[in-house]
Parts: C-alpha cells; structure tokens; sequence
C-alpha cells in the first residue's frame, strides 16, 4: 500500500513568498450525479505538435504598481508525464487565486515564465534546458506551452535551471514585488555542474524566493536536498504525487459559465495584421482544448477569461484603448476589422465602446457565476473531500494563501 503523503511546508527564516503555476487534463464522460459524485478521472491524449508564436512581453508597466512574478520550472524527464497532466489541468484554477488580489486597493500585475529542465527537445541545449515563455501576461501562451510540452530527456540540472531563471529573466526592481521560483521534479537536486547552494543563494540576494516541489515522498525529498535548497531561499519545501489525477467536482453553473466565456471571444477586436489574426486563433484553440479537458475546466479557463489578469492589449484594440496602449485614430484601417475601416473617428470610437460594455457585461456575469461556483464547490468538498491538496495547485495555494497575508495582500 502506498503510504500517505505528508503535506506541511517548511517555511524559511525571512519572508516566505510563495505563489502559483499550473495545470491540464481531456475529457472523461461523467458519471450522472446522485448527490455531488466524482467524476472519473481526465485523461489528455497528447495534441498534435504544433508550431508554437512567440508570447507577448510584459508592456511597461508603472514602477509603482504592485508586481507578482512566477517561474515556473518543471522536470520534463521521461518520468514526469503526471506532473505536466498536472500544470495543464490546474493552470486556471492557479489564475484565479489572483483574480480578486488587491494590495493598497490596486490590482497586482501577474506575469508569470516557464522553463522546462531535463529537456532533451527541441530548441534545449547541451544541458537539456530551455526556456519556453519569458515573462508575460499573455495567459493563452503560458496555456499553449504547457499544451505543446512533452516529456524527455533524464539530466536534472536544477542549481543551473534556477541559476539561468535568476539570470536571464526580467525580474522586477520594484522593492516591493513579489518574485518566487518553483522549481518541481523528483530527481536529486544535487545534480549538474552548478552547485545549487549558490545559485539559490544568488537567487536570494536579488530577492527571488526559490520554492521546491518534490514529486514523491517527503522524507525522499530531504534526503535528495529539496528541503535544503528551500531553506536557503527563505522558501518553501513541498512533496505532490504528481502521477495523482486531478478530480474535478462538477458544479450547476459549470455549463452556463463555459457558454459565456466562449461568447467573450466576440467582443475582441483584432488588430496588428497576422501577429493579431495569430492570437486571436491561439485563444480560440485554448478555449477548446480546455473543453477537451473538460465542462468544469473550461468553466476555471473562462473565470479567468473574465478577470483583469486576463489582458490582451497586443492584439485586441478593446484592450488595447483602454489601457492607452494605443491612439485609435493612428491605427490603420487596414489593420482594423471590416465594420470599422468605413467609420470616422467617433464612430470607431462608439463602435469599440460597444463592444466594451458587451465585454463587461460577460465578464460581470460570469464573475456572479463564479462565486456561486465557489460557494457551490465549497460545500461539495465537505461532503465528498478530494486529495487535492496533494496535487500542484494544492500546495501552491497553501502558499498563497500565507504569502499573500505576509505581503499585504488580500486576495478575495
């Protein structure tokens, strides 16, 4: 019999920052409900390769403003299949901890970067390392990435994975900001020629928390120095069973929140010629690959959808005007769609408020719905628990949870 996981986090001697990074599965028939059932497990067959656009970088943002940074740096060694089922699955549901995050009565900015270690595909180097989403707030790339993520390769090089992540991502200067690596696999974390003391070390001096996830058992995870490298970062240590399946508990408004985060995608108005038109169909594809996952992921994918962490201002002109990223009237009318290349300026401009109040009347809904969700969901958990608190998102929002009092933030 396998024995029980433990689940406490050992916490560092400074603040302890810790937050998110996610996750996926395909869709299994549900089983009808007699009260509040567990449905079968997701399973994701692997979609076919495809050619993955470039995310957007983070727009310059006001220094001022509340910043939230997370690396997410998985183990894709053959053994590691669970775990990325894991960040696709759970992605959403990771987004939504920070829908509500206010410090200051001011909404942070989450930007959030992926790299993949024990990587022997392509665009990997020498070291089976690559980088797959600099930092960014384009949420359907991270989703795309994790999507298009397969396992291989076998050297776990985590004291340089986290040495290059510290040193080549645009880490924030503001003072205040909150800047955590989790770095998650199952190997020893001694391996590579980087000693993974001064890399975590280094890390920490620039004010990175480093946070680790041992995929297996928690006393193993000691021994291979997981909790050592966590410790010196004023981290987190932390044990999953990645190869546990994620349960989504079905919930009455699943359906109708699913409906209406796909009619969102009408109220965006492309712009920037092919870059644009590429976008608009990644977030297309990422609506119906979370509907692969299943009616309840997409519902996590279109709460998202209707938060603020969800901005699209490189390619949707709603967005885009909005946050004065662009001059409507220097746009092109050839980079903007037909019902707008025959307008002046105010009725471009009255043409793109309309689609705006449409936005904002999804988004409001869906945000009712969701609440009813969680309230629903909550109450379902007492009666029928899950072993979720062993999975990615679990651990993660044991931390948030913490982190997010210690940083003056609230998150509901």
């Amino acid at each position: 019999m396998k024995p029980a996981l433990k689940l406490p986090v050992i916490l560092g001697s400074a603040t302890v920052l810790a937050l998110s990074a996610l996750l996926l599965g395909k869709p299994a028939s549900t089983p009808p409900p007699p009260e509040v059932p567990r449905p079968a497990p997701v399973a994701v067959a692997p979609p076919p390769r495809v050619e993955v656009p470039t995310p957007t970088k983070p727009a310059p943002a006001d220094a001022s403003a509340p910043v939230i940074q997370i690396a997410l740096l998985l183990d894709t060694s053959g053994s590691m299949d669970g775990l990325l089922d894991q960040a696709r699955t759970q992605l959403w549901n990771i987004v939504n901890r920070f829908s509500q995050a206010r410090r200051g009565g001011a909404a942070p900015r989450l930007e959030l970067a992926l790299y993949a270690y024990g990587y022997a595909g392509e665009g990997a180097g020498s070291n089976e390392i690559r980088l797959l989403t600099p930092f960014t707030t384009d949420l359907d790339a991270i989703s795309e990435r994790l999507f298009a993520l397969r396992t291989s390769g076998g050297s776990e090089h985590c004291g340089e994975v986290i040495q290059e992540a510290s040193q080549k991502l645009a880490w924030s200067t503001n003072p205040d900001a909150m800047r955590l690596i989790f770095i998650a696999g199952n190997e020893t974390f001694t391996q590579g020629p980087v000693d993974f003391r001064e890399a975590v070390s280094a890390a920490s001096k620039r004010g990175i928390t480093v946070n680790t996830i041992h995929c297996g058992g928690y006393e193993q995870g000691i021994s291979d120095q997981w909790k050592a490298a966590a410790t010196l970062a004023d981290g987190s240590y932390m044990n999953i069973d990645q190869n546990q399946k994620v349960v989504e508990l079905p919930a009455p408004q699943d359906e109708e929140i699913a409906r209406l985060g796909t009619e969102l995608n009408k109220t965006y108005v492309v712009y920037g010629g092919a870059a644009g038109k590429a976008s608009q169909i990644r977030q297309q594809e990422q609506d119906s690959l979370s509907r692969g996952v299943s009616v309840q992921n997409m519902a996590a994918r279109s709460v998202a959808k209707s938060s603020g962490n969800y901005s699209n201002e490189s390619w949707d002109l709603v967005d885009a005007v909005k946050k004065n990223k662009v001059d409507l009237g220097a746009v092109a009318a050839d980079d903007l769609p037909e019902p707008m290349r025959n307008l002046d300026g105010d009725g471009r401009k009255a043409w793109l408020e309309a689609r705006e109040k449409e936005r904002a009347a999804l988004q409001q809904r869906i945000q009712e719905l969701g609440r009813q969700r969680q309230e629903f969901l909550a109450e379902a958990r007492k009666k029928n628990p899950t072993e979720e608190e062993s999975t990615l998102d679990g651990v993660i929002g044991q931390v948030v949870r913490r982190e997010a009092t210690k940083r003056q933030f609230t998150l509901e």
